[in-house]
């Protein structure tokens, strides 16, 4: 019920010239803060930008380290970074975490002022894809080899659970976004003024791997096909990673940047080391087979002389060996008979 009694008027304002400009400038701030929003800025507090080192003109890397993904570093232990061109900026692996995620994207904005266009991931490694959710927005596009999303799916429940034991991480789905552009054979991105060459590799390190070269300063990105101090992990398939390699050097870069290492290395001298280790564990587990040796054996035996070699040898060397075992067990030793008129069809 309303009440009806009579009122005093309402007092005039002491100082009406002053009180209507100082509204609308509320008005005015309130829609400044409103627009930011809209663009991207918030009343959160803007991440530390994440340390970086220009390795050529234009090229960005944050170095990661080989560490075991633990609740302390939260998986952020891989190389990642980005390439800026006149118009488009192209990430280049997101990190191990969203926070990582957005701390490379306040490494980008405090770069330049150039936007970002292209997210592009080099496979689906944890290290390589949780900072993904940072840069989800309009305008950018995800990019990454054709296999990739359905790894992602895949993998998604296990990495959901394992991020909470092993980093101390909570991701939901949302943490998985999958390619918009997704590479099958090659993709040239024009960033204004330099092209990135995508290529989509058969299985190696994993079934989908994507190396990037940038033609502008010849830097190659190689993701995790190149490991250099961190001993080389086997997800995919021993003797498709050898094949890749041989195959990688006619891509004439002027430097690499690995997925672990060196923020930079030589190439293709930088293969050297990786190339010896997959060969040698090859060569020994075929001989292991040969010999009937079971599984067992051949992870207590094998390669042992690449220790010193390798930082976290103890950690990957023994599941490396299980994973050329099952895929050399099943490998034909025929050679195939050759051809009787080579360049004729035959009769």
């Amino acid at each position: 019920m309303r009440d009806l009694a009579p009122k005093e008027p309402p007092t005039p304002s002491p100082m009406p010239s002053l009180a209507k400009p100082f509204c609308n400038h509320l008005k005015a701030l309130s829609l400044l803060i409103g627009g930011l929003g809209n663009l991207g800025f918030s009343s959160h507090p803007i991440a530390e930008p994440l340390a970086i080192k220009e390795v050529a003109n234009g090229v960005y890397v944050h170095q990661g380290s080989h560490l075991l993904p633990n609740p302390q570093n939260h998986g952020e232990i891989a190389n990642i970074g980005f390439v800026v061109g006149n118009h488009c900026v192209a990430v280049i692996d997101t990190g191990g975490s969203q926070e990582q995620g957005q701390r490379l994207k306040a490494a980008i904005t405090t770069t330049t002022e150039v936007p970002i266009c292209y997210v592009i991931n080099t496979h689906v490694h944890p290290d390589h894809i949780y900072g993904n959710r940072a840069f989800k927005s309009p305008g950018v596009e995800f990019v990454g080899h054709y296999r990739l999303a359905a790894a992602m799916a895949m993998r998604a429940p296990y990495y959901l659970v394992q991020a909470k034991d092993q980093l101390g991480l909570t991701l939901n789905a949302e943490d998985f976004v999958p390619p918009d552009l997704e590479v099958r054979d090659t993709l040239d991105l024009d960033l204004g003024g330099r092209t990135l060459h995508l290529i989509a590799h058969p299985k190696a390190h994993t079934d989908n791997d994507l190396s990037i070269f940038d033609t502008a300063s010849e830097t190659l990105w190689l993701g995790d096909l190149l490991f250099m101090g961190h001993v080389p992990v086997i997800d995919g398939s021993l003797l498709g990673w050898l094949k890749t390699i041989d195959q990688l050097p006619s891509i004439t870069a002027k430097r690499v940047i690995p997925g672990h290492g060196p923020i930079t290395a030589l190439w293709p001298l930088a293969l050297a080391g990786e190339k010896r280790y997959l060969e040698s564990l090859a060569h020994d587990i075929r001989a292991a087979q040969k010999a009937n040796k079971t599984i067992e054996q051949a992870m207590n035996e094998i390669g042992q002389e690449h220790r010193a070699d390798w930082q976290l040898f103890d950690d990957f060397h023994r599941r490396n060996i299980a994973s050329g075992f099952a895929e050399l067990e099943w490998e034909d030793p025929s050679p195939e008979p050759p051809m009787k008129n080579p360049g004729r069809s035959n009769p």
